[in-house]
């Protein structure tokens, strides 16, 4: 069965937002004993599922192919310095087991993933 789709520009059908991604990079210092790298871990990623709660962050998660890219964020908030400071008060940026990258990016307002 055949459905009628009407096509139309995205600009038309969604409305578009600024978002900003952080590249979580592998950081200089990464030279910390087991039992320290192992608490730096549990500070990130409570720090991150705070950002989550809060409304700061709307995805979050790592890459799986052991490349420089640690993880990646998906900041939803109203400038650039903002996501970076808080990307930068993350426990394991400060430790500098990783840097950041901030990328201003479009998306439709309130996408989702699926």
């Amino acid at each position: 069965m055949e459905e009628n789709i009407e096509l139309r520009p995205l600009n038309e059908t969604k409305e578009m937002k600024m978002y900003y991604l952080v590249f979580l990079k592998t950081g200089n210092l990464r030279n910390q004993d087991e039992a320290t790298a192992e608490r730096l871990q549990k500070e990130h990623l409570l720090y991150l599922t705070k950002l989550h709660n809060e409304g700061y962050a709307d995805i979050i998660g790592p890459p799986t192919d052991d490349g420089d890219i640690r993880g990646i964020t998906v900041f939803n908030t109203s400038t650039a310095e903002e996501a970076r400071m808080l990307a930068e008060n993350d426990p394991a940026v400060k430790a500098g087991r990783l840097t950041i990258e901030v990328h201003p990016w479009y998306s439709f307002k309130g996408a989702v993933l699926r």
